[in-house]
This record gives structure tokens, sequence and C-alpha cells, in this order.
């Protein structure tokens, strides 16, 4: 191996053995987290899937759900391969200690789990944007959804297609760490990376800005309505670990020990899908906790007064999902009422 990364790596490895310093390794940390909020993420979309289906008014999956669905059957992988396939291969020690097999299958991995981390960020801002889509019924806050949803999908095949053809020919991408002497390219990494986090703040902060201008048709009680602004808020941890990933991603394809530099970026990138994931799923552990306990949610022991969406239409009618509904907007007793079950009535929130 004649390339100077290779020559740095026997340097420090032989700098180790001689100086008889204990081996960093950070695989453990990492295994915790991963499958920790791994397991949550998954739990919470069960929960909503289950409610949604079996407890709620309608008694059916929304385009949202079915959405959340799809971003659980990339996680669950992501998050078994991160486990047993990523820290195998090295993550969380220093290049110097793993053998080349092994620096060439992490390649192989961090290729496929960048690629399933950018269908999962874009399929979870997706299902959020259906969410909303759902419940707001004024006709220019449907058509920024409708718009945002568009752009959603746009950007997220945009951004894996882009992905998946990062170099040519595409198995350039681990072959570079092995064979750097043999013929190929990738596009600029860094900014390639930077650019799809960028627009991921600019997103997140586009779909906490719309909901938020909608709480002013809300006649709730100043707590209620604080109540809501806050799971809104929620989003913004998101956009914070988001910027956290970012600055780890400073030197992502100019490092010389990549088993231990990126385990940064798979952190920030692990958590940043989960509690993605999480926080989509909030407004049903919402109002699961309001059924359950209402006294303490500011349920339907509550008095006060909001205007409550009355959906017309048939539960049954699959082709109405996406189709903007009539709603009626009337004052209600913390109640909201689907028409095509007027013979049940769940005592919901906003």
């Amino acid at each position: 191996m004649t390339d100077a990364r290779y020559r740095i790596k026997d340097t420090q490895g032989f700098t180790e053995a001689v100086c008889k310093r204990t081996p960093r390794d950070d695989s453990r940390r990492y295994n915790a987290m991963n499958i920790s909020t791994g397991a949550v993420a998954v739990s919470m979309v069960v929960i909503r899937l289950l409610y949604n289906r079996f407890f709620s008014a309608r008694r059916e999956l929304g385009w949202d759900d079915w959405a959340m669905l799809w971003v659980i059957i990339l996680a669950v992988p992501c998050t078994t391969v991160n486990s047993i396939g990523l820290l195998a291969s090295g993550l969380g020690r220093d290049v110097w200690t793993v053998t080349t097999d092994q620096l060439s299958n992490f390649a192989k991995y961090l290729y496929v789990l960048e690629t399933f981390y950018m269908a999962e960020m874009a399929i979870t801002k997706l299902s959020l944007s259906l969410f909303y889509l759902k419940i707001f019924p004024g006709t220019t806050i449907r058509r920024l959804l409708v718009g945002t949803c568009i752009l959603n999908a746009a950007f997220g095949f945009a951004f894996v297609t882009s992905s998946i053809f990062a170099c040519t020919p595409v198995s350039r991408f681990w072959t570079q760490f092995i064979h750097p002497e043999e013929p190929g390219h990738c596009i600029n990494l860094n900014i390639f990376v930077w650019t799809h986090g960028a627009s991921n703040i600019a997103m997140d902060l586009w779909m906490i800005a719309l909901p938020l201008s909608q709480i002013t048709t809300l006649e709730l009680h100043w707590r209620k309505k604080a109540g809501v602004i806050f799971m809104f808020f929620m989003g913004t941890f998101v956009t914070v670990v988001t910027i956290l990933r970012l600055q780890s991603l400073l030197n992502f394809s100019k490092t010389i020990n990549p088993t231990w530099d990126d385990i940064s970026v798979v952190w920030w990138s692990t958590i940043e899908v989960n509690v993605g994931i999480i926080c989509t799923c909030l407004p049903t552990l919402r109002l699961i906790l309001v059924r359950s306990v209402p006294r303490i949610c500011g349920g339907k022991s509550s008095k006060s007064k909001y205007r409550g969406i009355h959906s017309i239409g048939n539960r049954n009618d699959k082709n109405n999902l996406m189709r903007p509904k009539q709603f009626e907007l009337a004052s209600t007793d913390s109640t909201v009422v689907d028409a095509g079950e007027q013979s049940e009535k769940e005592k919901l929130d906003v």
C-alpha cells in the first residue's frame, strides 16, 4: 500500500504497540444507545398503528400511518446492521486495530446505511406532512401541505438516488479505502452530506412553523394551547440533533481514521432518525394519554371549548383518504365527531 493514509495507519499502530497504550473502543456505548433508542422508536410506531387501527374513532390506518410503517421496515434492519455489522467491522475503534477485510466491510455497511438513513428521514417527514394534511381543514394550509408533501418526496428521491450513485463505479465507495490506486471517482461527499443536512434543517423549521400558524384558530384555554405548542416544539429537538450531526460531518470524506472518526456521524444519524420517529408519533401518544388520564392531560373533564372538526365522509371510502374533505367548524365540548360514525363519539383533544 503506497497511499499516505496507510503509512500513517501502520505508523500509528506501531506507536500504539510500542507505547503500550490501551486501544480506544467506543463501540459498547454506541451499541447501548442504538438499541435503546431504536427499541423506543419501533415501540412508538407499533403503539400508534395499533391505536389508530383498533381504538381510534375511524379505526383505520391513514396514509401517514402507512408511511411510518415503511419507516419501521427500514429502521429495524438499520438498527440490526448498526449493532451487528458496523460494530463488528470496527466502528468505534481506531482503523489500525482492524483488518483490511473489516475495513472493506465497514465501508460497505456505511454505504448501505447512509442510503437507508436518507430514505428514513424523507419518509418520516412525508408522514408528518400527511398527518397535518389530515387534521388541518383550511384551504390555504392544505395547499401548503400538499406542496410540502411533494417537496419532501422529491427531496427524498433526489438524495437517495444521489447517495446510491455517489461514486463511479458504485463500488468505489468502499474500495477507495483498500485499493486507492484503482480507477474511479466520487462526488464531493462533504458538500453532499452538508447539503442534505441543511435541507433537513430548513424543512424541519418549515414543518414546525406550519402547525404553529394554526394554533390561533383553536379556541382553547391557554394551558391547553400551551400544551399543544409544546408538543409541536418537541420537533425542534430533531433540528438540534441535525445541527450537531452537521458538525460531525466536517471531515467525513477526508478522515484517515474512518472507523473511529465516523462514529460521531453514525451516532448523531442514529439519534436523528429515532428521535424523528418518536416525535412524529407524539400526537397519537397524547390522544392515548388524554383518553387514559383525562383530568391530568386536559381531556374530557375540561370545560374549555374550541373549534371542533367534524369530518364528513365514509371511513370505508378509501378513495377519500387524500381528497380534501368537507369540514364544519363548530364549537364543541372537547369532542371530535366523525360523521361517518355518528353512532360513536370519542372524547379527544386537539
